[in-house]
């Protein structure tokens, strides 16, 4: 074998190597992650105290039935937000791309806040990832219909409309909160900053597995990302039919963010952290990179609930003002270096 294959053979071996071992190191990282938030909080629960927790009690309630749905979801949430965002960015192109950025979370928000105003009991909560889904497919129409030209999303544009979206649809918010009180207008700054305060079992449920359905559509797309980083030509000659793709894809993540949303409402700048983190960490090929923006989203969302819970307790910080120390810093310097470029 020439020595230049060797070479190449041998930079592929490690490149392999790296990504495994990342996607190992976080799947690993992930569970002391639950557990550490399982027992901390309000109500802590030490490891010496783990064996008599099982066993019943006060203890034992506020563990399975506060506790645990909470982790979970925002394990859930926190994944197919990186997930979402790392789609989005293969798809456009641009590591600008994030769900929350291009409106499509404010569209969801709208939704769930409209469905929850005006009902009530188990009509609201089994037709609220419904309402958010339908939220998030008219924020998807509304902006790709204006950033679309000529054949192609203008990055800039999308995300000026996204901007924009995001603003009207939270004012709208705000209008329904003074409309139905003080007591609804506290409830609905959950849609728009994000908490996982309202979780129980009834709603980990069906949200599980519509976040599994949407999940699974998504890793899916990872071959035909990766055609696609080529050009959108190059692509075609592979036998992508790009259109159709792009609507698959943007169909998958808007599933994807209306379950998030419905879970956990818009959480700021995850889907723009996880993908890169993962990067950054070990490469970009998307066969690794949605896996591995899923893990680290996940971590995001159980570490960010976390620190909400601990850092004013007894009260709770909404979560996007914690992504968005870290994350608005960021998206501004990654703004700037495009700009430059």
């Amino acid at each position: 074998m020439p020595p230049l294959s060797q070479a190449l053979e041998a930079a592929h071996a490690r490149r392999l190597r790296r990504y495994r071992l990342v996607l190992l190191a976080l799947g690993l990282l992930l569970l002391p992650s639950l557990l550490l938030a399982l027992g901390l909080g309000v109500y802590r629960i030490t490891w010496q105290e783990w064996p008599q927790v099982l066993q019943g009690g006060e203890a034992y309630l506020v563990l399975t039935q506060i506790r645990l749905p909470r982790v979970l979801l925002a394990a859930l949430v926190g994944g197919l937000w990186g997930l979402s965002g790392a789609v989005l960015q293969g798809l456009f192109r641009t590591p600008l791309a994030d769900p929350a950025l291009i409106g499509m979370g404010a569209g969801g928000a709208l939704g769930a806040a409209l469905w929850s105003f005006g009902m009530s009991g188990a009509w609201m909560l089994y037709g609220l990832p419904l309402a958010a889904l339908a939220g998030t497919l008219l924020a998807v129409a509304l902006v790709w219909r204006l950033a679309y030209r000529e054949g192609q999303v203008q990055v800039t544009t999308l995300i000026l409309v996204g901007v924009i979206f995001s603003t009207v649809a939270g004012a709208l918010i705000g209008l329904l909160g003074l409309l139905g009180g003080e007591a609804q207008s506290r409830d609905f700054t959950f849609w728009t900053q994000g908490g996982f305060s309202g979780s129980n079992w009834a709603l980990v449920g069906p949200l599980a597995g519509l976040g599994l359905l949407a999940g699974g559509l998504l890793l899916r797309l990872a071959p035909w990302l990766n055609a696609l980083v080529l050009g959108e030509r190059e692509a075609r000659m592979l036998g992508l039919d790009v259109v159709r793709f792009k609507r698959r894809a943007l169909w998958g993540v808007a599933l994807a963010v209306g379950v998030a949303v419905a879970g956990g409402g818009v959480i700021a700048f995850v889907g723009l952290l996880a993908p890169q983190l993962f990067r950054w960490l070990a490469g970009p090929d998307h066969r690794y990179a949605l896996p591995g923006a899923l893990l680290l989203g996940a971590l995001l969302g159980v570490w960010s609930d976390l620190l909400a819970r601990l850092l004013a307790a007894p009260l709770e910080v909404p979560l996007s003002f914690l992504t968005a120390l870290v994350g608005g810093p960021l998206f501004l310097w990654m703004l700037v270096q495009r700009v430059r470029l």
